[in-house]
């Protein structure tokens, strides 16, 4: 059984199955591989205890809930679906990401983004959707593609699968994509893939599937990118890089993901700050030639 989905609107009045509590309980515990012994002796929690919950026979007190969540990895928004299924009230805020309380965590995004400068980096949320940038993001991609032609929501994987988006300028997409895909797996908040993830997935197979339909029509010199495209990066390389093909040279750069530590709301938790950084030095040299150092300011995306 799958998680129930914690409702932005969710209150303590919501009402919940009987039986649930448990049905979840065994759910993330199958999921993190662990038994009700190992539970029991990380939580802190007798073995017997942890079974009677799992079975209907016994409903823990809230802060017990709140350390197996803890021991088990539970993302804060799914804890709140474990509250709710015990008779409580949620204890983490689902806020906006841009609400008042998050005024410090988005003003100390807004520095590390233009400290960043003149080099793209950019604020997510969970499934990808660009929130914030600095000035040399949009700067970036609106080099390759017309930023302004595409409708919002912006979301970044979108953007780089889609064939009339940056697709085609990406060198090595197989590699690439094959990355990218691995990336939304191993980076999906508490190592779980939600529905609006796999739909997600789902869009980016919808673009692979029209790719080869499109990728002829766009751009007339196919043959310089086509060549570009067969660079590698050294295979000694620390990193996995994403190169952008740019009048017929390819542009190497691998990112820094950054996430707020210890949250304690869900629109803190689930954001992800991405950097782009020059993965050598003829890219460097490239990149400043091109973009120079632009103004450093850091603003939402537009939406």
């Amino acid at each position: 059984m799958k998680p129930a989905k914690v409702n932005a609107k969710a209150s303590a009045n919501t009402a919940t199955p009987p039986g649930e509590l448990g049905a979840l309980l065994r759910y993330w515990r199958d999921l993190r591989g662990t038994s009700q012994l190992d539970l029991s002796f990380n939580a802190g929690v007798s073995q017997r205890h942890i079974s009677f919950i799992e079975s209907g026979r016994s409903v823990p007190s809230r802060q017990m809930l709140i350390d197996i969540a803890q021991t088990l990895d539970i993302p804060l928004r799914e804890r709140n679906t474990l509250l709710l299924a015990a008779g409580y009230a949620p204890v983490y805020s689902d806020a906006a990401w841009n609400a008042r309380e998050m005024e410090s965590v988005t003003r100390a995004l807004g520095r590390m983004l233009r400290q960043h400068e003149p080099f793209p980096a950019l604020v997510m949320d969970r499934h990808w959707n660009v929130l914030m940038t600095n000035d040399a993001a949009p700067r970036f991609f609106n080099s390759f593609i017309d930023m302004a032609a595409r409708k919002g929501p912006r979301n970044m994987l979108h953007l780089i699968f889609d064939p009339q988006g940056m697709r085609p300028f990406v060198a090595d997409w197989p590699a690439v994509s094959d990355s990218l895909i691995q990336r939304v797996h191993r980076e999906a908040v508490g190592r779980v893939a939600d529905e609006e993830t796999h739909a997600l997935l789902a869009e980016l197979e919808a673009f692979s599937a029209e790719a080869s339909d499109v990728a002829s029509a766009v751009a007339s010199e196919s043959a310089p990118q086509q060549k570009a495209a067969t660079l590698s990066p050294s295979p000694a390389m620390p990193v996995i890089p994403i190169g952008f093909v740019k009048d017929g040279e390819v542009l190497n750069y691998f990112s820094m993901v950054a996430s707020v530590g210890t949250p304690q709301s869900i629109a803190a938790q689930e954001l992800r700050i991405e950097c782009m950084f020059p993965a050598d030095d003829a890219t460097e040299a490239r990149h400043l030639a091109l973009f120079g150092t632009v103004q450093a300011s850091a603003s939402p995306a537009e939406r």
